[in-house]
């Protein structure tokens, strides 16, 4: 990582302080300077409208465990385990401040009040019935790593921010003798579940401790015996005038100690106007003790100002791995607003010492290098459904480093259990959609050179992830893998559900077996293994069969092997997981070359064109406020399986019309407001949507998700005027455009490194070699812009 020049230093922390040391222009000069802030390009605020739990946490460090922010209806629990739920842009007041955010697991909130105590959080409708408070929007700052608001009803200011393990509280006080910190730990958060078991300790030392033991939807669903276990130890900075217990609305004074379901503390102060109570608190999923070394280790001399500057300062330094260089701001803090939510997902769950949740229930440990320190760190993940199509991408270029651990981590839950799972909370099972693509993205790693783990096991769980049904644990998703195996086919059974026997979502499933099975095909044929290459991808053509020649959609087959009567190819869910056949027909993403010409180049292009001019009017399937508001529509872009169809003219004659729908898509799917972020109340899946426009916007897309031996990014317009990447082996990606206005989307020429270039691909080796790719935009089409079309 590059040195952050004097100059750097100094505008950062006139920033962090919020003065004004350079004029707009200078910054617009100075726009690639190493030290520049990004935050400033970063609204969390956005698409906060209908969001989901893990997608609003300002107090965090990239890929953090601490992951800190308010909530607005975080306690109202999630019914079915994916619904939007923590903090709402709409709502008008904040029960508190929780400090684990991540998919199936929401830990411990905190919150501080004045006057009359609460141990309840209360409603939105009326928020007098319990701990929350009223704010203004007015007095609330967001940005990486650091959030503050006003807490109207009491006259308290607080404020958040985290080191990777750790979460800091600061809470300012008015003049009073009834000041409280409320510690509301036994109960359901987000998409916790419900509690199991909770407990809190206050020590006399001025040290908090508890846990909880919840079983949130997903992991009741795919690992009935599971269970999800977290842990804190915290410490206070100022001895309370006395300290009680509560489990829900029974409040016990003067007790340090409490158990149970609602399990709480709350510690009364007597405070100063303006004064400020801090309280830093050590995460961990394994136990107290590793809790408590998580403190000592990142925070035990770092009070708050410092652990905020010090937060700030790591996310401008990730963030500014990619720069960009365009007039427009909005379009800047699309960028940056995405890549941050790219960076936020997904966050860590080994302890300081390598110790992390076992699926089993145990604690495991992973190896030490030569200083001490763990080989990789292990994380919490959701399903990867999609994440080839924007996050892996972006990793790849990036943050393979990352990438690696991501390997690395479900290849731990394997060795544990014997199984992959799509999504792990604690490694616990969360299969999410059921379909594991896990094997696919180990498979890519592997073609990208990502390989610091054992290539020989990796590539033993993605195969049995690809072909091994027998047994199959429920966890590990694809249920109905059989008959895709036996018969080549996935019968459709009315309903919602998925055994062996068949599936709801028979056609969207085969569809996707397909593609993962070509993946793990190429992994095989990279490692010489003939007879698993063969195998696979005889399964790689099995979309053939659910492809309907008569007229040209994907459709569901019933046991006897004859296409479902009454197809209705608008219709959702009916033989397609989140999507309909208009949509799924599309998802042949590994031989995009033989679904053209199936089709017939033709019809192919003029089918899915005039699907984008009529998706366009429908704000490309984002113009309601529902994570499904576009399932039954042509195209809807707020859902993965549709994020590589824009990019399929790439495949076609008119590579152009690529060019300009992703532009198009850029420019209205995408948003600046609290409820058009990502469509309108879209579902952003810890930031595969923001991933999503970052790779679109720079012009680099790989339909095949990087699966292939070899793999290579086609070319979209790129947005901005110049665009910047620096890699891990210290080499750069430069890409500029000349001409680049509004109208102007379609490229005219391409160079590479100075020199004329006429590939519609360019490949991932090239670009980490330190490439510059120079493009010439212009308003019409160049029709002959690619040789290889």
């Amino acid at each position: 990582m590059k040195s952050i020049t004097n100059f750097g230093v100094l505008l950062l922390t006139c920033l962090l302080l919020g003065t004004a040391c350079n004029s707009s222009s200078d910054l617009q000069e100075k726009e690639h300077s190493e030290g520049v802030s990004f935050l400033e390009f970063v609204d969390p605020n956005i698409g906060s409208v209908h969001s989901r739990w893990f997608f609003y946490t300002p107090g965090a460090m990239p890929f953090g465990m601490a992951k800190l922010g308010p909530s607005t209806n975080g306690s109202y629990g999630n019914k079915s385990g994916w619904e939007a739920v923590g903090y709402d842009g709409r709502h008008e007041s904040i029960e508190g401040f929780a400090n684990l955010h991540e998919f199936q697991v929401g830990g411990f909130l905190f919150t501080a009040t004045t006057g009359k105590l609460h141990t309840v959080p209360g409603s939105l409708e009326n928020p007098d019935e319990g701990y929350r408070s009223r704010f203004d929007k007015e007095d609330e700052v967001a940005t990486p790593g650091y959030y503050k608001v006003k807490l109207k009803d009491y006259d308290v200011t607080a404020e958040l921010t985290a080191t990777e393990r750790v979460g800091f509280h600061k809470y300012t006080f008015p003049k009073t003798d009834s000041a409280y910190i409320v510690l509301d730990i036994g109960n359901q958060l987000g998409e916790s579940g419900k509690v199991k078991d909770a407990a809190v300790t206050f020590n006399d030392d001025n040290t908090i401790e508890g846990w909880v033991i919840t079983y949130p939807e997903y992991v009741k669903k795919y690992q009935p015996d599971g269970e999800v276990k977290m842990f804190f130890s915290a410490v206070i900075n100022k001895t309370p005038e006395s300290v009680g217990a509560f489990n829900g609305d029974n409040r016990k004074e003067n007790q340090h100690h409490t158990t149970g379901v609602g399990a709480g503390l709350y510690m009364a102060f007597d405070t100063q106007e303006g004064e400020s109570i801090e309280m830093k608190a050590g995460f961990s999923y394994t136990s107290l003790e590793n809790a408590k070394k998580n403190l000592l280790a990142e925070a035990k001399d770092l009070d708050f100002e410092t652990a905020k500057t010090l937060a700030q300062k790591k996310w401008n330094e990730e963030l500014g791995k990619i720069k960009i260089s365009d007039p427009s701001k909005e379009n800047k803090t699309k960028f940056y607003t995405g890549l941050y939510h790219a960076l936020l997902g997904r966050g860590l769950a080994s302890d300081v010492n390598g110790q992390f949740p076992e699926n089993d229930g145990s604690i495991g440990q992973i190896p030490l290098d030569a200083n001490g320190e763990p080989e990789f760190d292990f994380y919490n993940t959701d399903s990867v459904w999609g994440a080839f199509w924007n996050l892996t991408q972006l990793w790849t270029l990036v943050w393979p480093e990352y990438y690696n651990d991501f390997v690395q981590s479900h290849l731990a839950v394997y060795k544990n259990s014997g199984w992959m799972s799509d999504g792990l909370a604690n490694s616990k099972f969360v299969s999410g959609v059921g379909t594991n693509f896990v094997g696919l993205v180990i498979a890519a790693a592997y073609q990208a050179n990502i390989r610091d783990y054992d290539v020989e096991l990796a590539f033993k769980a993605a195969y049995e992830n690809e072909v091994k049904y027998e047994n199959r644990n429920e966890g590990a998703g694809k249920t109905d893998l059989k008959p895709f195996v036996e018969k080549g086919f996935i019968p459709y059974q009315p309903g919602w559900d998925t055994s062996p026997e068949g599936s709801a979502f028979s056609v969207s499933h085969a569809l996707e077996y397909s593609y993962s099975s070509y993946a793990v095909a190429q992994f095989a044929k990279a490692l010489g293994k003939d007879a698993e290459y063969n195998e696979l991808m005889q399964l790689s053509h099995n979309w053939e069969k659910v492809y309907d020649e008569a007229i040209d959609f994907v459709r569901p087959r019933v046991a006897s092997g004859e296409f479902m009567k009454d197809f209705d190819p608008f219709a959702p869910w009916v033989g397609f997981q989140e999507g309909n056949a208009w949509q799924y027909t599309f998802y042949v993403p590994h031989t995009p070359e033989a679904l053209v010409e199936k089709m017939g180049d033709e019809k192919f292009v003029n089918r899915l064109d005039s699907i984008f001019t009529v998706s366009e009017k429908t704000g490309f399937g984002g113009e309601d406020i529902d994570a499904f508001a576009g399932l039954s529509y042509l195209y809807n872009q707020g859902n993965q399986p549709n994020l590589h169809i824009p990019w399929l003219f790439n495949y076609t004659s008119q590579p152009w019309l690529t060019q300009k729908w992703v532009r198009r898509i850029c420019d209205v799917f995408y948003g600046v407001e609290e409820v058009h972020g990502y469509g309108l109340g879209q579902d952003e899946d810890q930031g595969q949507l923001g991933a999503w426009y970052v790779m679109a916007s720079i012009g680099l897309f790989d339909v095949k998700g990087l699966v292939e031996m070899g793999p290579s990014f086609q070319f979209g317009s790129p947005l901005f005027d110049e665009v910047e990447i620096t890699t891990t082996n210290g080499k750069s990606i430069r890409i500029t455009t000349k001409n680049n206005r509004e109208d102007n989307v379609f490229i005219q020429s391409i160079k590479l490194n100075g020199k004329s270039y006429d590939q519609s691909q360019i490949s991932l080796d090239q670009l980490r070699e330190g490439a510059h790719l120079e493009m010439n935009l212009g308003d019409t089409p160049n029709k002959n812009l690619f040789e290889d079309l």
